[in-house]
């Protein structure tokens, strides 16, 4: 079997240091995780790669980071001498061995003459994206896990618009990852000489005070940002991750004076020790945000994900609790506020553009279609997000004006190409005083919202299934959906089916068929005869499926119903498939 002949492979190696040998000892007696461990190489997407830390070709470690580095060497070498002296940005989240992962990206690179910048010490991903954008860098790597558990690490690309690698080059990149026949026996660079030559640069403030002067920028009410500032009451928490100086310092720097850091989180810490997940959007995580909010009756509470790209927010009601915001919600309320202020001052274009992925809330669009502007779905995934940024950058046919996922990930300032919760952090704070001004809460402005659109509302379910039994039982579901799809789901008739691998929308009742124009994706998405929704995705970061769900009603009761009575139908369909 192949796993027996990877770990033969690695069990001989005198090169593997003294923890991977250990490690390898660990689990050198139990046959399951030594074949889910060597089975096959971590999978290298167009993303790049993420997974738990370990010894094994399916695990995070210093040999499979050599691996995707030197991959990505030789697709540098091949786009020739300019894109080798332009060179790659490297930052690292919080987590353990991102330094030492980032480090050997850095020497891999090295090892083929390429240019290298890296951060001196732990910053977020949105950072990382601006960073290359300002050195007009080729490209750029992140090594995080986002907000997975304590044990993943993971390895993201990024392009020198500083984007994740859009469909076609990400092929080519992993084309040449897998053309990699042996990650022990990868050549790196001595970093003495790397650094004394300059092939190495170590860069940091010169970059946090470019990003943190750029996002200024953002403000619509600078005014008002600088006379009220003081007035609202910030509570922020890091989550143990990158973005506790760059946020509470564009919070500063912007006029807002009263924020509150939660000091048990405030520090990197690779275990997330006080929290089960590292997550904004789990509640949990804002238990000790919660507390400090209480204690200084607090507006907001503000919690970052560990690479600084997600943002959670929890607004104070009027009875004095906290009531956490979906990743819909605060998306909502954020694009009412800009495209409300641009159009008050002036700067809203007539060829503005939102851009939502196909599992984020149709509020968006109803809101966009107010302001008269148009509204793009996307594939799940901020790379498709930024793609298009970079193609209406270049044809002019449409101004960029915000992004959202509900997966809690915005971009206000298309500066940055991968969603910014530091742009974010700071958009919520202004909103949050706008509206105090008012006498209103962002909960109150959330009520506002559904008066003048409706209630939309939605929901997640996900199912964790874990290697390589995990996999093949995924794939099994989604074969039974797309070939036995539901004619009826929560009483109302399936309209339309979106079969997002074979590109295609097919409306049920005259069985007239469309090419959806997005690049092909295992997606599976039902609309039903009323409007409302449901789809059906596997993560790609993590071994789950995932299921979405969304009503829109003319009352908040009837969509609270509706919601759960179709996540309930479809959940029973799925059990009878699995």
């Amino acid at each position: 079997m192949e796993w027996r002949h990877n770990w033969n492979r690695w069990n001989d190696a005198i090169g593997l240091d003294k923890e991977l040998k250990e490690q390898l000892k660990e689990i050198s007696d139990n046959e399951k995780v030594l074949e889910d461990s060597f089975y096959k190489y971590l999978e290298f997407g167009t993303g790049g790669m993420r997974g738990e830390t370990g010894p094994g070709t399916n695990r995070m470690n210093r040999f499979t980071i050599r691996r995707a580095a030197e991959g990505l060497a030789r697709y540098i070498d091949e786009c020739g001498e300019s894109a080798k002296s332009q060179g790659v940005v490297i930052a690292f989240d919080s987590r353990h061995y991102s330094h030492e992962f980032a480090m050997e990206t850095a020497l891999t690179l090295g090892a083929h003459d390429i240019q290298t910048y890296i951060f001196q010490e732990l910053r977020p991903t949105p950072e990382l994206s601006y960073a290359v954008r300002t050195l007009k860098a080729f490209a750029g790597v992140v090594i995080t896990a986002s907000h997975n558990p304590p044990e993943y690490n993971g390895f993201k690309v990024y392009g020198q618009d500083g984007g994740q690698f859009p469909p076609e080059p990400a092929e080519a990149l992993i084309n040449k990852v897998e053309e990699v026949e042996n990650e022990l026996a990868i050549e790196i660079a001595d970093e003495n000489e790397v650094k004394a030559s300059r092939l190495l640069k170590v860069i940091g403030e010169e970059i946090d005070k470019a990003y943190n002067d750029e996002l200024q920028s953002i403000i619509l009410n600078p005014d008002l940002v600088q006379e009220k500032g003081n007035e609202i009451s910030i509570i922020f928490t890091p989550l143990h991750g990158t973005a506790n100086i760059p946020v509470t310092r564009l919070l500063e720097t912007s006029g807002f004076e009263n924020i509150h850091v939660v000091k048990e989180q405030a520090l990197p810490d690779p275990e997330f020790s006080t929290v089960k997940s590292p997550n904004p959007e789990d509640k949990a995580a804002f238990d000790l945000a919660i507390q400090e909010g209480e204690s200084q009756h607090a507006d907001i509470l503000i919690a970052t994900d560990p690479d600084g790209d997600r943002i959670g927010i929890a607004s104070r009601s009027k009875e004095g609790t906290y009531e956490l915001l979906t990743g819909n919600q605060t998306g909502a309320l954020m694009l009412e506020y800009l495209l409300s202020q641009r159009k008050k001052q002036g700067v809203l274009p007539e060829n503005g553009v939102v851009m939502k992925t196909i599992v984020t809330s149709e509020l968006g669009r109803k809101i966009a279609e107010n302001y008269e502007l148009e509204t793009i779905d996307t594939l799940t995934g901020f790379k498709f997000i930024g793609e298009k940024i970079k193609q209406f950058e270049e044809n002019g046919k449409f101004r960029f004006q915000f992004g959202y996922e509900e997966s809690y990930g915005y971009l206000i300032s298309d500066v940055v190409r991968d969603k910014d919760a530091v742009q974010a952090a700071l958009t919520a704070s202004e909103m949050a005083l706008w509206y105090k001004q008012q006498g209103k809460t962002l909960l109150d402005g959330l009520h506002d919202l559904y008066e003048k659109y409706g209630y939309y509302m939605e929901t997640l379910e996900s199912l964790t299934w874990k290697g390589l039994e995990g996999v093949k039982k995924i794939e099994a579901l989604l074969k039974a959906f797309r070939n036995h799809p539901p004619k009826t789901i929560s009483g109302e008739k399936i309209a339309v089916i979106e079969d997002y691998q074979m590109q295609e929308r097919f409306y049920v009742k005259d069985g007239s068929k469309e090419t959806i124009e997005l690049p092909v994706s295992n997606v599976l998405k039902y609309i039903t005869e009323d409007g409302a929704w449901f789809c059906i995705r596997p993560s790609g970061t993590e071994p789950k499926i995932k299921f979405y769900f969304g009503v829109h009603e003319s009352e908040n009761e009837k969509a609270k119903d509706k919601l759960s009575e179709l996540k309930t139908a479809v959940m029973e369909e799925v059990h009878k498939f699995s």
